[in-house]
């Protein structure tokens, strides 16, 4: 697959949904989800970025961790899904899939203002220098 570098704040936005999904297949070790992250397309997602969202992963009680002994190397702490992390997962796929829709539609659509109905009406309304400073 083609390695992207995707925009940071776009990553923010969906790598937790991300990793609960990957989480839905069973319980699993920090290396094998970046793995399957960049594998999925993500490109490669760091330990820093990664294990600190694991640990509010389960903060928010959506995953729980099990250390498990290594076949003759060091143990590996295992994620797993919770009841509420199946829930959570379903309700951010859901919105996912709407977000994802809308912003296409709006994306789809640039550059086509001036054939739309009404859009010409309506101009963008610029911030004051006043609000641009609060």
């Amino acid at each position: 697959m083609t390695e992207h570098t995707w925009p940071s704040e776009w990553l923010r936005g969906v790598l937790d949904v991300c990793v609960l999904r990957i989480l839905a297949d069973g319980p699993t070790y920090g290396y094998a989800i970046a793995a399957r992250l960049a594998d999925g397309g993500l490109g490669v997602i760091k330990g820093g970025t990664l294990y600190p969202l694991l640990g509010r992963l389960e903060t928010g009680g959506l995953v729980t961790v099990e250390w498990r002994a290594g076949d003759g190397g060091p143990g590996r702490k295992y994620y797993d899904l919770t009841d509420a992390g199946r829930d959570e997962l379903a309700q951010r796929a859901a919105l996912w899939e709407a977000f994802t829709r809308t912003t296409g539609g709006l994306v789809a659509g640039i550059g086509a203002g001036a054939e739309r109905p009404g859009v010409a009406d309506h101009p963008v309304r610029r911030p004051t220098p006043t609000e641009e400073n609060r």
